[in-house]
């Protein structure tokens, strides 16, 4: 895929706490031709989340048959949950022409670059730590066990930042300045590869 019309794959990942179902949220208020593909997951669903939008919530069983099937480009086990990027969203997207969004964990983004190796990887990244702990406790939807194991993940996540095609810093209160910043890199790069 050489022209200008070629699909992009975004995938925006970071540690969790950083922001990125905030940045999605206010991408997807954007006038672009994007395709937002939908995380399948077995965690919980909480409060206000849908299904099919939010996440696809599956079962434990229905998550295995579809990985038996190679249903995921990507997934993996995090904090106890399975976590998928369904190939089917993607490949028919990117058939029809759409620039994807995937967001997934760092793990995940590695997965990625080796199964689409022009796949566009940015790390949405914290201020600095300090920060991504205090956003990690106000969520309080984790016991004091998993609180610790997500920050002591988010650590090691942070040094593989140099991993990635760019950094973008999700600021406090600056919410729009990540957004504006992934929509310039998004269209800087369709330039670049067109």
């Amino acid at each position: 895929m050489t022209n200008n019309r070629s699909p992009l794959m975004v995938v925006i990942s970071g540690p969790s706490g950083v922001g990125k179902d905030a940045v999605l949220e206010r991408m997807r208020l954007l006038p672009r031709e994007w395709h937002f593909i939908v995380t399948a997951t077995t965690r919980e669903r909480r409060p206000n989340e849908r299904d099919g939008t939010d996440y696809v919530f599956m079962t434990t069983e229905e998550f295995r048959s579809l990985v038996e099937k190679d249903g995921f480009l990507e997934h993996a086990e995090v904090y106890g949950r399975w976590y998928g990027v369904p190939r089917s969203q993607t490949e028919e997207a990117l058939r029809s022409g759409k620039d994807c969004i995937v967001k997934v964990d760092v793990q995940g983004a590695r997965t990625i670059r080796t199964e689409v190796p022009d796949a566009l990887l940015i790390f949405l990244a914290p201020p600095d730590m300090e920060e991504l702990e205090r956003r990690l406790r106000e969520r309080k939807s984790e016991t004091v066990e998993d609180m610790k194991r997500r920050i002591d993940t988010a650590r090691l996540e942070m040094e593989q930042e140099e991993k990635f095609d760019y950094v973008v810093v999700n600021h406090n209160g600056r919410l729009d300045d990540a957004v504006t910043e992934v929509d310039e890199i998004i269209a800087r790069e369709k330039r670049r590869r067109g």
